[in-house]
């Protein structure tokens, strides 16, 4: 299958217009469903693959290829698949890896949401996870014949307990199946989990990315450098596909050959497009990543320090003051400018003492996003968390009296005199 030429889905949607990803100003926003052919030949060969080029709005979008190919740069991988949300990166990167009888081993200080997904949502399709501390050990024991993948958080949401990437990607390749991370938290500009061994790396946009609220979406980066058919585990990647003209995915595409899998079938048949509107805002974002990030980080760490000195304040969890070693290490490591800017702390009391300086908090914004400009506040488990159990709760360090906090990028004396008038009311 070599002969073909797989441009079309190669996640380079730019091809339409080759200057648009390498550095213009101005980014068009294609607002179309589908790409006039040029004549009956034409449209063959384009559906064939035997000519480089978009076929359909569900598959690539122009403006959604500039996207890819910058976050893909950002990340130093091989390619990148932009999609509707977080959560449609993250499932369609499990059904990219595992089908019916298989099995995720998955750190337990995850997202509520993707504890959802793969512990309630995907058994339904016979998908399963077992959820463990997320230590080398502990995921190295977890790991059975039927595992296809390991899954864990750059910083864990929302206590921000930093993962020792490079060591657990040692473990997943022991067992010759790759490592997925989740990066929100992180983002390209505080780590890159590519170049510590992780394979394949998945956001959603929507947050640090999007920066400002304002559009949903998720995008996945493959690394390039899994050896697909060495590892013996993944055929669907390997063996011609029925669904698509018999190509080997491997064969043909190489180091992309997994998020092209994702954008020719899963995408192809199930939808989760990204709207090239959101597109262009998340190109937007990129702009400023850097900028904002910075900011969110240095703020954050001196609303720390604050809180970790007040007297209504029972403790703070963030792995710039943690008294744990191991953790004080892959800070260092991994964070060397900082990090954690999404984080918890627990106030002196229960849920009624949690939602009252919650409830005066003025500057903050009561809502389920987080990684805003501006500063974000919730309950995490009545809310983001609330599908969990108390003894599920307890083991990843949420209770009644546990509080998120998103620092924004506002100016930081505003930041802290809201967060002392709202521990003034309990």
């Amino acid at each position: 299958m070599s002969n073909y030429k797989f441009e079309t889905l190669q996640l380079h949607a730019g091809q339409e217009n080759p200057d648009s990803a390498t550095g213009a100003r101005a980014v068009p926003i294609y607002l179309t469903s589908s790409y006039v052919f040029n004549n009956s030949d034409h449209a063959a060969d384009r559906f064939s693959l035997r000519d480089a080029g978009n076929i359909y709005g569900r598959l690539t979008n122009p403006t959604q290829g500039v996207f890819e190919e910058r976050i893909r740069a950002l990340e130093n991988g091989s390619g990148a698949l932009a999609v509707a949300s977080g959560a449609a990166a993250i499932t369609y990167t499990i059904q990219g890896l595992a089908f019916a009888g298989d099995h995720i081993v998955a750190a337990n200080n995850i997202y509520g949401g993707s504890i959802n997904l793969l512990q309630h949502t995907l058994p339904n399709y016979g998908i399963t996870t077992t959820f463990v501390k997320p230590i080398p050990e502990e995921i190295d024991k977890a790991i059975k014949e039927n595992t296809k993948a390991v899954f864990i958080e750059t910083l864990g949401n929302p206590n921000s307990d930093v993962v020792d990437i490079e060591e657990i990607a040692k473990v997943a390749h022991k067992h010759n199946i790759p490592l997925v991370v989740d990066s929100t938290f992180a983002t390209p500009y505080l780590v890159r989990p590519l170049e510590y061994g992780a394979d394949i790396v998945v956001h959603s946009a929507t947050k640090f990315i999007v920066g400002h609220g304002t559009a949903l979406g998720g995008v996945i980066i493959e690394g390039g450098k899994f050896d697909w058919k060495k590892s013996g585990k993944f055929k669907h990647l390997v063996e011609p596909n029925v669904s698509y003209h018999e190509i080997s995915f491997y064969e043909a595409l190489g180091p992309q050959a997994f998020v092209t899998y994702i954008c020719a079938i899963l995408l192809r048949d199930t939808g989760a497009t990204i709207s090239p509107i959101n597109a262009f805002i998340a190109l937007q974002g990129l702009e400023t990543l850097s900028l904002r990030v910075e900011r969110h980080v240095e703020n954050a760490l001196k609303v720390v320090k604050f809180l970790a000195n007040h007297p209504k304040v029972k403790n703070v969890n963030h792995p710039s003051i943690t008294k744990d070693l191991k953790q004080q290490e892959l800070y260092k490591k991994y964070f060397p400018n900082g990090g954690g800017s999404i984080f918890t702390f627990d106030v002196v009391g229960g849920e009624k003492e949690a939602k009252t300086f919650i409830d005066n908090l003025k500057i903050f914004s009561l809502l389920a996003n987080v990684a805003d400009v501006k500063s974000l506040v919730i309950h995490p488990s009545s809310t983001t968390h609330s599908e969990m159990t108390k003894e599920e709760l307890a083991r990843v360090g949420i209770y009644d009296s546990t509080i998120r906090l998103s620092i924004g990028t506002e100016h930081i004396d505003d930041i802290l005199d809201d967060l002392k008038n709202a521990l003034s009311k309990i």
